[in-house]
């Protein structure tokens, strides 16, 4: 089994990407393989709803020349992924939201890609913002019917100088917790398949409420 993390930091080895490789280091010893993508220090163009990842459904965002479509891909063939991102000033920073927005437009466009892995989230903030964070992060993973493991408290990890978080010793138990509870849970869906049969999905129904 293999998760895919999307680290969206500009930071490489900030401390989101230390909280990320504390989830993988509990993962990694249960057997299951962590890749790290970096996202956060590339240009990353914003959605503009055209939908034409709805009508090509050939898995791909029409706007190139950018990690989207590559990404996306390796989040397909994962069993589980990983949303990790700081905040910047009050919530994900613009270079992730852009990603996630067009990922995950494009996963539910082409017959939920994402649809039952498992997914989690982890924030990484200086004061204050996390919880805001966490809850943006986990509405992607939410929308696309992803499975979500929790832990003991919020998935948020405090520090400034990349490495701090390694000092935030509650922060450490949450993404060690988060981390043994996400390969349990990744490992109950694997042993699960062709065992207990998925419910059926549904296409999505879409409501306004302007009369």
């Amino acid at each position: 089994m293999k998760v895919v993390a999307i680290n969206g930091s500009p930071k490489k080895e900030g401390n989101t990407y230390h909280a990320i490789r504390m989830v993988a280091a509990e993962l990694e010893k249960e057997g299951i393989e962590t890749e790290i993508v970096h996202i956060g220090n590339k240009v990353i163009q914003g959605c503009i709803a055209c939908g034409q990842c709805a009508k090509n459904r050939n898995e791909r965002c029409v706007l190139p020349g950018d990690e989207v479509n590559n990404a996306l891909q390796k989040m397909k063939q994962a069993d589980g992924i990983i949303l990790g991102t700081p905040v910047h000033y009050a919530a994900i920073g613009g270079t992730m939201k852009s990603f996630l927005d067009r990922a995950f437009y494009v996963a539910g466009s082409n017959d939920g890609m994402l649809r039952h892995k498992v997914g989690a989230a982890v924030v990484a903030v200086r004061r204050s913002g996390g919880v805001p964070t966490f809850d943006q992060l986990n509405n992607f993973l939410h929308y696309a019917e992803m499975l979500v493991p929790s832990s003991n408290y919020w998935n948020v990890i405090h520090g400034r100088l990349p490495g701090e978080v390694a000092q935030d010793e509650e922060g450490l138990q949450i993404m060690r917790m988060l981390g043994k509870n996400m390969a349990w849970l990744m490992k109950l869906v694997e042993h699960g398949k062709g065992v207990v049969a998925e419910p059926e999905a549904e296409a999505k129904t879409f409501m306004n409420f302007i009369r």
